[in-house]
């Protein structure tokens, strides 16, 4: 009997890469909201999630569950402790769209800089005024933050010294190894967002990095810096960053990711004047999804033969001996 594979949700057209790597019968999610999920949950061997919520109530109810499987890199939406309570392998793909997230960095810096916003805007409108927006900023020899080091941002450092720009870096927690060869690491996140001309946000989304960026950090930038978030939008205190882009405290924000997500109809980020947004896109492309369904699948579809995935977010879990599996559940 083939076991069943819960998908809460997916961003791409269809299954069928997973399916070319899990024997396994599908139980897709219309909606993947809490009260469809506990109706599910009972018969899945695993869980495949993309961003809808796996939390300690759906893990409960998920009384045959092996494993559940990330797909994508950061893990707030999934009860990591409560799973590893149950005996719960929880896995997830860190290393398939540093290049699309770093090039979505890069052009959100570059848009904010050239006004790209409101040009488009005033050109679509039926003008032709190369002042819209006010004037664009050269970006060759401005500094850039790099809140964050690990392999995304690692990846962002070549590409704006392309530019000609200089990098800081602030280490929140995440990353390891010494800096890449031009980058300067401040002490404390303060000296960077003072010194800075863009700020740009690279951690994963935990209590201690949850609204990070607030009023009182928006308050050390430069008036003519820029904030990019394409990491998670819970880093930042969304209305604290309104209120900075209508007092003018900052000139103005790029935006992959916001909280909430989406924003509701009608948010004043929507159709700010100073904003960049997109739908948190960064992640997507052709090659990337396609790598990130075949190695979520991969991670899952070893858990079910009995082994170790390749990306294990609690390890502690395979300590438990395999009799005991059943009882932690």
């Amino acid at each position: 009997m083939k076991p069943t594979v819960l998908v809460t949700d997916y961003a791409w057209p269809d299954l069928e890469v997973e399916r070319r790597f899990l024997d396994a019968e599908f139980l897709v999610a219309r909606t993947g909201e809490r009260e469809e999920l506990l109706e599910l949950a009972p018969a899945a061997d695993a869980i495949l999630t993309c961003w809808k919520t796996v939390d300690a109530s759906v893990l409960d109810a998920a009384t045959r569950c092996v494993t559940v499987g990330r797909y994508g890199v950061g893990l707030d939406n999934i009860d990591v402790a409560h799973a590893t309570a149950l005996g719960i392998v929880v896995s997830n793909v860190p290393d398939f769209c540093g290049d699309e997230v770093a090039d979505t960095t890069l052009l959100l810096v570059l848009a904010l800089a050239r006004r790209l916003g409101p040009l488009s805007a005033d050109v679509r409108a039926g003008g032709w005024d190369n002042r819209a927006g006010g004037t664009p900023v050269r970006l060759r020899g401005k500094k850039i933050l790099l809140v964050g080091l690990g392999g995304i941002a690692r990846r962002v450092v070549p590409r704006v010294r392309a530019l000609g720009m200089q990098v800081l870096a602030f280490r929140s927690g995440g990353g390891s190894g010494g800096p890449p060869d031009g980058v300067r690491v401040v002490g404390d996140l303060a000296e960077g967002l003072a010194e800075a001309d863009v700020v740009s946000l690279h951690c994963p989304l935990t209590p201690r990095t949850r609204g990070m960026i607030g009023a009182r950090e928006l308050s050390m930038m430069k008036s003519g810096a820029y904030l990019v978030n394409t990491s998670r939008g819970a880093l930042v205190d969304t209305e604290a960053l309104v209120r900075a882009l209508d007092g003018g405290d900052i000139a103005g924000a790029g935006l992959d990711v916001t909280d909430p997500e989406p924003l509701p109809a009608g948010h004043r980020l929507r159709d700010h004047p100073l904003v960049v947004l997109t739908p948190h896109v960064g992640f997507y492309s052709d090659g990337s999804t396609a790598e990130l369904a075949e190695k979520a699948a991969r991670n899952v579809a070893e858990v079910l033969r009995g082994g170790r995935p390749a990306n294990v977010v609690n390890p502690e879990v395979f300590q438990i001996p395999a009799l005991r599996m059943e009882e932690a559940r």
